[in-house]
């Protein structure tokens, strides 16, 4: 096993094993284990070879007709750090060949990057007749009368055992993979069942309290969008006055606005009308100009990243025909997805030649008219986002003709008027990305007390046995 991979696991656990409220145990003992270091005096240690089945045969199957359901459970079912999603079932004739066999109370354990990295895992439950099928790049691990599974599975999403998983992958980029041998291989602490049993419960309690206060956090952020969206929404359809004038704008969509606003098309809005962009196949990608293509509109600021933009090869006919200038605003015309659809972002600055791609609609607005900072937070508002929604053909994928976009209405105040709401919604937009930031960063901690909370009890680093809880979160 790689030296350095192990020594920063030891460190890793080391450095960030829970102190505070725990203590260690009274007498240690070498493990002989590099990464590992000290463990409990009464605990032993051996190869998971030894205390496990490693990919069980199939052919263990009694009882099953061909015709019997059976849970189906892709890669997109297994959840990180524990959980199945058994929403599929297939007949058994259907998936017993070419498929990863396994059956409640075995240990999934994902095995390409990144989903080993990731910690996709779990204990198998709720099968349906008991037994599952699922994808090739599952390892499955069945422990035996030395290991109690709920120890076992924390084992396998702790950081030790999926940092040195990671060491030992094999094979090139996205394809990567932790061979069976590793497992097999792999020293792992064993405590005696009593006291396995205890850290499990122990670990059960105590990351369901963290995933609660995650869960709010996450929660948090939700709220925090949900509010920016509704702010930018007033702030474009009703402007920052609450004593001003109102008056119906004829669009029911849209429903009132300050009096003295007008409301056009977009089209009266546009410079050169509406542009579909540029299609070229994939061999054309990874050098030439700069291109603008449907996830760089996707953006919470809805202004591009002039500096992430991949490259394509256009000639000179195509980078003046498709060429983009600053202030220039751009629709998601096709989207697999309903809600992106519409989606809409400016591209402020432009230092060199830059493109954009098929699936987008570019249209250049009359400064003289209309700000494009202005307009794009119109586009991006709720009756904007909802009306363009409504406006879609589903089909295979979801699509908006060219004509419906030019149609849409959009209010429009004086050019002052919009100089001061955009002003007023990039400090507001500034508030949210800090608050959201010191949420995630809340979040993050949480996650690695999480992880250092696992490692430290499965390894010994902390003595848990008779730990009483109390309300005090870990950190917030």
């Amino acid at each position: 096993m790689n030296r350095d991979a192990t020594m920063s696991v030891r460190e890793h656990v080391a450095e960030l094993a829970p102190k505070r409220r725990f203590r260690p145990y009274s007498d240690y003992r070498d493990s002989g284990i590099e990464w590992l270091g000290d463990v409990p005096r009464e605990w032993a240690t051996k190869r998971l070879r030894f205390v496990a089945r490693i990919n069980p045969v199939k052919s263990e199957l009694r009882g099953l007709g061909p015709e019997d359901d059976v849970s189906f459970v892709p890669m997109e079912s297994v959840c990180e750090l524990g959980g199945l999603v058994l929403d599929q079932t297939k007949p058994l004739e259907s998936v017993y060949q070419g498929y990863t066999y396994f059956r409640d109370g075995d240990i999934v354990v994902a095995k390409i990057t990144p989903c080993f990295e990731n910690g996709k895992g779990s204990i198998a439950a709720n099968l349906t007749n008991g037994v599952a099928f699922g994808t090739t790049e599952l390892h499955v691990l069945r422990a035996q009368a030395e290991l109690d599974v709920s120890f076992l599975f924390y084992l396998t999403i702790s950081h030790g055992f999926r940092r040195l998983g990671t060491g030992e992958m094999y094979g090139a980029g996205g394809q990567k993979r932790v061979p069976d041998d590793f497992l097999r291989d792999f020293r792992t602490p064993i405590p005696p069942i009593p006291e396995q049993r205890a850290i499990a419960v122990f670990l059960d309690r105590e990351t369901t309290r963290i995933d609660e206060l995650i869960a709010k956090k996450q929660r948090l952020i939700e709220l925090l969008a949900e509010k920016r969206t509704a702010l930018i929404t007033h702030a474009v359809t009703k402007g920052l006055n609450p004593d001003a004038q109102m008056k119906d704008s004829g669009i029911d969509w849209l429903g009132q606005v300050p009096e003295h606003w007008g409301v056009k098309k977009l089209k009266f809005l546009a410079n050169g009308g509406l542009v579909n962009g540029l299609f070229k196949k994939k061999q054309f990608f990874g050098s030439g100009v700069r291109l603008v293509n449907v996830f760089d509109i996707y953006r919470d600021d809805f202004v591009v990243d002039e500096t992430s933009l991949e490259r394509v090869q256009a000639d000179s006919s195509e980078t003046r025909s498709y060429a983009i200038e600053p202030g220039d605003v751009f629709f998601v015309r096709s989207s697999l997805k309903l809600e992106g659809v519409g989606k809409s972002a400016c591209m402020l600055g432009v230092s060199e030649p830059t493109v954009f791609e098929c699936h987008l609609v570019r249209t250049r607005p009359n400064q003289n008219a209309i700000l494009p900072h202005f307009l794009i937070n119109f586009l991006n508002s709720i009756p904007a986002t909802n009306r363009l929604i409504a406006l879609a053909n589903q089909v295979t994928m979801t699509t908006i003709d060219q004509d419906k976009f030019k149609g849409l209405e959009i209010p429009v105040p004086p050019i002052p008027e919009q100089t001061s709401i955009v002003e007023h919604l990039c400090e507001q937009t500034r508030l949210f990305f800090a608050l959201r930031s010191n949420v995630q960063a809340a979040i993050q901690k949480l996650r690695e007390y999480r992880s250092a909370l696992i490692s430290a009890a499965v390894t010994g680093k902390i003595d848990v046995r008779g730990f009483k809880h109390d309300e005090e979160a870990p950190c917030q």
